[in-house]
């Protein structure tokens, strides 16, 4: 009996000790809880899709939960949109973090022995329900030093419409875009960088001469006309390695890439740059001629490739790297990449939507 007494009393002394360690983190999670109130509203604020005004070129960030995690993806000026190293949020706003690293010294054999990180950031501070105004403050290899900060605006992007029926569509006047023999009605999007575009046997030609390895200091060309929802067809020969694209309104990039036999992929020929990949390869070998229909209709993209509809009437959730604006809801130009690769353009025709 004084056995099981004992053996009463101690499992009642842990039992209490445990409800005791219950007690505790409840306390604690309900501080969590707290915590996360004070923060949820304002990460509330931001959720969505955003576009980004910067100084002479475009950005987009899409912040969203998931799982309960709090996340984004983003694009700044070029290049893919990919997702955030770092996010949190303050009173003030939201601040994204991104680390580079720098080699601050090297062995004898050229090793980096010893590398600091670099911490940049990106601030965003809400002025309206659906107005943001940024600050992004890069610092100098040197680390002691703020090398450039870049001030932008942004705006939250309106949800897409419903996917549009294609056959209702109706087309004006066909326009064509290139005549064959010069380039007139085409401008470099930049007049201060080289053109590498001409005209060779009827076909608007791009030969940019590039250090190995490097590209760069070619610019790109652009329709001087500016248009609205259209259907582009247009041929293409891309050369071997190389790269261009096919900018819709100045906003969304078509690529064009020597991708024949690869996997699929957002960045091989007729995909959505970073954004849409192909349902299907149906690119030709680099050097010989391809076709491309591509529909761009209510913020919705089609693209035909040599016969195969390898998009099919796909939503565009914002812009791609290189776009002109940030402003996906006013007229703009096409405009074929020429800072890559060397590529061959020709039967370029337009054909507007009638509203």
């Amino acid at each position: 009996m004084k056995i099981k007494l004992v053996s009463k009393a101690l499992l009642f002394s842990v039992s209490f000790i445990f409800c005791q360690l219950l007690s505790a983190c409840a306390q604690q999670a309900g501080s969590d809880e707290q915590q996360t109130e004070v923060i949820n509203p304002t990460a509330e604020k931001f959720m969505g899709r955003w576009a980004m005004y910067l100084p002479g070129g475009a950005g987009y960030i899409k912040v969203h939960n998931t799982d309960g995690f709090i996340d984004a993806e983003m694009l700044w000026y070029g290049g893919s949109v990919t997702p955030v190293e770092g996010l949190y949020f303050t009173e003030e706003g939201m601040v994204i973090t991104g680390v580079s690293n720098v080699v601050r010294k090297r062995n004898e054999s050229g090793k980096a022995i010893r590398t600091h990180k670099l911490t940049h950031r990106i601030e965003f501070r809400l002025v309206s329900d659906d107005e943001m105004e940024g600050k992004a403050v890069f610092v100098n290899p040197d680390g002691m030093s703020v090398s450039r900060i870049t001030k932008f605006t942004a705006k939250q992007i309106p949800d897409l419409p419903n996917r549009p029926d294609l056959s209702t569509i109706k087309y004006g006047k066909k326009i064509k875009l290139f005549n064959g023999k010069d380039l007139s009605g085409w401008e470099l999007t930049n007049p201060d960088q080289k053109n590498g575009f001409g005209v060779s046997d009827g076909a608007l030609v791009n030969k940019p001469v590039h250090k190995e390895g490097e590209h760069g200091g070619y610019g790109n060309l652009r329709t001087i006309e500016e248009f609205e929802d259209f259907k582009l067809n247009i041929e293409v020969n891309i050369f071997a390695g190389s790269n261009s694209g096919i900018y819709l309104r100045g906003i969304y990039e078509v690529q064009v890439l020597d991708s024949y036999g690869k996997d699929l992929n957002p960045h091989n020929m007729g995909g959505l740059y970073s954004r849409i990949t192909p349902s299907v390869a149906a690119e030709k070998p680099a050097g010989e001629w391809q076709e491309l229909e591509i529909i761009l209709y209510k913020r919705h993209v089609t693209v035909i490739l040599n016969g195969q509809n390898i998009i099919d009437n796909q939503p565009l959730e914002g812009v791609t790297g290189g776009a002109l604006t940030a402003d996906e809801f006013i007229p703009g130009p096409i405009y074929l990449q020429g800072d890559h690769g060397e590529v061959s353009f020709r039967n370029i025709i337009l054909t507007p939507i009638v509203k």
